[in-house]
């Protein structure tokens, strides 16, 4: 799956004439837009020791440190603990997800 978006990515790029996509759905982001635009909102943050921490995104810094607010900690999909405030160091984090706002 990985490879498939990669290519098309590649074709695409290479061959812009015969994109699908129209010129406002290929604006290049970089992960740093994608974090500059979930500050703020609810999101998870997996760490490589497989714990979840869910809450707002507060701030973060170029090494990926995190602050989060509202934050509780999963482990194995159970929580297990809530916290006010937390700050989570960048080398642990495995990745940061947004989460859906239910309507």
């Amino acid at each position: 799956e990985y490879m498939g978006h990669f290519l098309s990515v590649y074709f695409f790029s290479c061959f812009p004439l015969f994109s699908p996509m129209s010129d406002l759905t290929m604006k290049k982001r970089t992960p740093s837009d994608f974090l500059n635009s979930v500050i703020g909102r609810p999101v998870v943050v997996k760490l490589n020791s497989g714990v979840d921490y869910r809450g707002i995104l507060a701030c973060l810094d170029g090494y990926m440190n995190i602050g989060m607010e509202q934050t509780e900690e999963y482990k194995n999909g159970v929580l297990t603990n809530k916290y006010g405030d937390c700050c989570i160091r960048g080398n642990n984090v495995l990745y940061i997800s947004t989460i859906r706002r239910l309507r």
